[in-house]
């Protein structure tokens, strides 16, 4: 499974987001946990029980948003919900998305 173009990601509630393996790499989290010796590396399935399903969707979102635009420069607004605005920034923080783009693609 290690090699595999797509990886399982799981919220609280259990609720399964299947999410291209180079879109979702963009976080040095889950880079970190796919690029290791942890199960999630042998099964490419991540568990987020502290991440609610909402948050997370709108998480693979962005994943993808990134991965769309990663070469343009004159990329569009992504559009965020006013009242997700928090849950998504302790999420951005915990999957390490504020990170400069030149650090994210190191290593």
């Amino acid at each position: 499974m290690a090699d595999s173009k797509y990886i399982t990601l799981v919220s609280d509630g259990g609720f399964e987001f299947v999410v291209l393996r180079e879109a979702a790499l963009v976080s040095p989290t889950i880079k970190g946990m796919l690029r290791s010796q942890f199960s999630e590396a042998q099964t490419g399935r991540c568990e987020f029980p502290e991440i609610n399903a909402t948050v997370l969707e709108k998480v693979v979102e962005y994943f993808y948003y990134w991965y769309r635009n990663r070469d343009k420069e004159d990329v569009p607004d992504m559009d965020i919900p006013v009242e997700m605005c928090l849950e998504l920034l302790m999420a951005a923080d915990y999957f390490n998305l504020d990170a400069k783009p030149a650090l994210r693609n190191m290593a």
